[in-house]
């Protein structure tokens, strides 16, 4: 049976995992998350003083990693949709002492209430699968991506070499949904989604597709911690 990912379904399951959402993250990543928005920071870099858009940002961790790369000279901007998770993004801004240049919008990757070719880089991190339109998501970062700027999306994926191919479906199938469970009794349904969510959205090439089909170019692929997960980076 399909995931549902209807607007209203994910926007309510977020909500409820919202209080521990980066603890987990960080205990069912064994901390690796940190290293993939350290390298995508450093893949991805800022060329002028043009804004950066990061959506689906969730309490905002990928939008920290630009700004404390930037140094907060080029602004940052974090959008989603759910507001429990930039509640919480905001509070992390307020105890990092960040006064300026890191800007929470809530706002839904579907319609971005921003101008065409507005921000020189547009990012996604673990949030495009989430999407209940994938390709409108991909679409709106395109069109508000200025001319020459970069797309880039972050997304788990399935490696392709054995025996960490079949270890990593075990993981995600057996072990995931349980530390959630532990952790957030009330919330198993979140982490019963993520390994199907995972399994239905397209990786490798498949996913470099719809972003050439969405107006990128240019698209490369960086495996990271042997195709756990991808970095997607286009052109437009």
């Amino acid at each position: 049976m399909p995931v549902d990912k209807s607007d209203q379904r994910v926007q309510q399951m977020f909500g409820e995992i919202a209080p521990r959402y980066d603890l987990l993250n960080h205990l069912l990543s064994c901390h690796v998350d940190r290293y993939w928005r350290w390298r995508t920071v450093r893949i991805v870099q800022a060329s002028t003083d043009r804004p950066i858009l990061d959506v689906c940002t969730g309490t905002g961790d990928l939008a920290f990693a630009f700004y404390r790369r930037t140094r907060g000279r080029v602004p940052v901007v974090a959008a989603d949709f759910c507001p429990q998770m930039l509640e919480i993004g905001e509070a992390k801004k307020r105890k990092a002492g960040i006064d300026g240049g890191l800007t929470f919008v809530e706002a839904d990757a579907q319609q971005l209430p921003f101008d065409d070719d507005h921000f020189q880089i547009v990012t996604v991190a673990f949030g495009l699968r989430n999407v209940a339109d994938a390709d409108c998501g991909l679409r709106e970062m395109t069109r508000v991506c200025q001319p020459g700027g970069q797309v880039a999306v972050l997304e788990f994926s399935m490696p392709q070499r054995q025996p960490l191919r079949a270890v990593y479906g075990w993981y995600f199938r057996r072990v995931l949904p349980r530390i959630g469970q532990s952790l957030m009794r009330n919330s198993q349904e979140a982490y019963c989604y993520l390994p199907s969510s995972v399994g239905e959205f397209p990786s490798g090439q498949a996913l470099a597709d719809r972003l050439r089909q969405a107006g990128l170019r240019e698209v490369c692929l960086h495996p990271l911690t042997g195709g756990i997960a991808t970095l997607y980076v286009g052109r437009k």
